[in-house]
């Protein structure tokens, strides 16, 4: 009968907890997808990243505990590195995360006319740190983008409540015009609640062999109209982009310009 040697016992159980910590990251990944499918498609992208991290996290602990390592250490080095990089990147970390948030809930977009404290004025840039404005006397007004988590933001854009904005990704193996073609038949049951005069728009933001970033756009019908709408739609986007993913077919990784279309 086939003994392992006692030193390589440790290893073979260290390869079964990583093989076991692939399987429930994957299994919490699906599941919260099936749990946030309602939700918008980049916030639910966000927290399955976030779950798939935190269980091999926890998988990696485990396993560097069965080599005989003392993981003590190992996660007070991980801590005060994590407290080292907030405290050294928190504006800029603020920045950031407060335009993901922007991207997906603040009614506002390139070329409207927004009032936030005591400046106003139109949009024509929205970056990773800051938002910038063009004032009625021809000045620049950059105003950092978590400021738009704390303050009130004001739309003076007539009729700006009419449009919904929703960013989502693709795989860059994905069919594009299939689905959006696909995503249009399906939109087309919610014509009673939108506005017949402006069709649903897709754009795309950028796009390169491994991903392609676009948004889409739809104007309803009524202001109550914009919660049930958007709710459905980030429903029936999160179903089209699953049934796309599992049916694209598998494509080389080479990398190609990225190209942006306004």
């Amino acid at each position: 009968m086939f003994t392992l040697p006692s030193a390589a016992v440790p290893l073979v159980y260290c390869a079964v907890i990583l093989a076991l910590t692939a399987l429930v990251a994957y299994l919490t990944s699906l599941s919260i997808a099936g749990l946030m499918r309602r939700s918008n498609p980049q916030v639910t992208g966000a927290a399955r990243r976030t779950g798939f991290a935190i269980v091999w996290l926890v998988g990696i602990v485990f396993a560097v505990q069965e080599l005989g390592v003392s993981v003590t250490i190992l996660l007070l080095v991980i801590l005060l590195l994590g407290i080292a990089v907030i405290v050294a990147l928190r504006q800029p970390l603020e920045n950031y995360g407060a335009k993901y948030f922007a991207d997906v809930y603040s009614p506002f977009k390139l070329g409207d006319t927004i009032r936030v404290g005591e400046r106003s004025g139109k949009v024509i840039e929205i970056n990773a740190m800051t938002t910038v404005l063009l004032s009625e006397d021809d000045h620049l007004i950059a105003l950092p983008n978590s400021l738009f988590l704390r303050e009130a933001v004001v739309n003076l854009t007539p009729q700006a409540w009419k449009e919904l904005t929703v960013p989502f990704s693709l795989a860059g193996s994905v069919d594009i015009p299939a689905f959006e073609s696909d995503m249009m038949k399906t939109l087309a049951k919610l014509r009673a609640r939108l506005d017949r005069r402006y069709p649903p728009v897709f754009t795309t933001r950028a796009r390169s062999a491994q991903s392609a970033d676009l948004v889409l756009t739809v104007m309803v019908r009524r202001p109550e109209d914009r919660e049930p709408v958007l709710a459905e739609v980030n429903r029936r986007l999160t179903e089209a982009m699953g049934k796309a993913r599992a049916g694209a077919p598998r494509v080389a990784t080479a990398s190609e310009p990225a190209t942006t279309k306004s």
